[in-house]
């Protein structure tokens, strides 16, 4: 397996991105961490659609906007943590005696729809695994 790299430094650059991923003979995408990449989740992933390349993220949102799969530690999870540590420190808790926390809880959801529309099928295994499909 070949890793290609792209950084786009602004919205205004994904569809020559994902074209110039295309060229280089890309078969899927793994799409990072980033605000603009958020922001731009549903442009991504019809800019994704239209070029048929599968879309993996670390946001479950992502997977909601047509992104075909997202790994990642649970958002929900994490800010119910924060609501604690708030409540600690709020009670007095000095927040450098606090631990620092890794995440515990992560989830896999992928999406049905965008596999059917790229032509794959999604094996059992797969599903079996996946905490949360979007059909």
């Amino acid at each position: 397996m070949r890793v290609i790299a792209f950084r786009t430094p602004g919205a205004s650059e994904l569809a020559s991105a994902f074209d110039a991923l295309v060229k280089a003979g890309a078969g899927a995408v793994l799409i990072g961490g980033s605000p603009i990449f958020t922001a731009q989740r549903q442009r991504i992933a019809s800019l994704a659609a239209e070029r048929k390349l599968p879309t993996m993220s670390d946001q479950r949102d992502f997977v909601l906007a047509g992104g075909l799969a997202s790994y990642a530690a649970s958002f929900t999870d994490a800010y119910r943590q924060a609501g604690v540590y708030a409540g600690k420190i709020l009670a007095g808790a000095k927040p450098s005696d606090l631990p620092v926390l890794q995440p515990t809880k992560f989830e896999f959801v992928v999406n049905l729809k965008t596999a059917k529309q790229l032509g794959l099928a999604v094996p059992q295994s797969i599903l079996l695994r996946a905490d949360e499909t979007v059909v």
